[in-house]
């Protein structure tokens, strides 16, 4: 799996204040484009729509650190979604049938690897970013 380089470095914030108030000011501008439901166009999936709707949910069942770890790579992760065409490691998801996890490989500008977790409905064809996190 080739990763994706990006433009931009992680965060360097170790506060949970501070790195929410930078993700939420960089998804409010992504917000503010649509009076629907929030999305990004992704060049590896032909420009269809990525949607948020799990992102918040799936970061609040962390722990406050992992959230922090996690959201350092927000802007990181949005770009990997608009403009990475490297192929993802796909694989259908082993708790439910009717879904596949796509998992895009990243590099930050300061060479810091991780993933980009997209979820599809295999019945509808929907695709929502799930999380960002860094390689272990």
């Amino acid at each position: 799996m080739i990763p994706f380089q990006t433009k931009v470095k992680r965060y360097q914030l170790t506060r949970y204040q501070d790195a929410r108030n930078k993700a939420l000011f960089l998804f409010n501008q992504i917000k503010r484009k649509t009076k629907r439901k929030p999305y990004l166009r992704s060049a590896y999936f032909n420009k269809q729509k990525i949607f948020f709707d799990f992102f918040w949910m799936h970061l609040f069942q962390k722990s406050p650190k992992e959230r922090v770890k996690r959201l350092q790579y927000f802007e990181a992760a949005l770009e990997v979604i608009k403009k990475s065409k490297n192929h993802p490691l796909s694989q259908e998801n082993p708790h439910k049938k009717g879904e596949i996890l796509h998992r895009f490989l990243g590099l930050t500008k300061d060479k810091e690897l991780f993933y980009v977790q997209i979820k599809e409905d295999k019945r509808s064809g929907r695709k929502y970013f799930m999380s960002c996190f860094p390689q272990e």
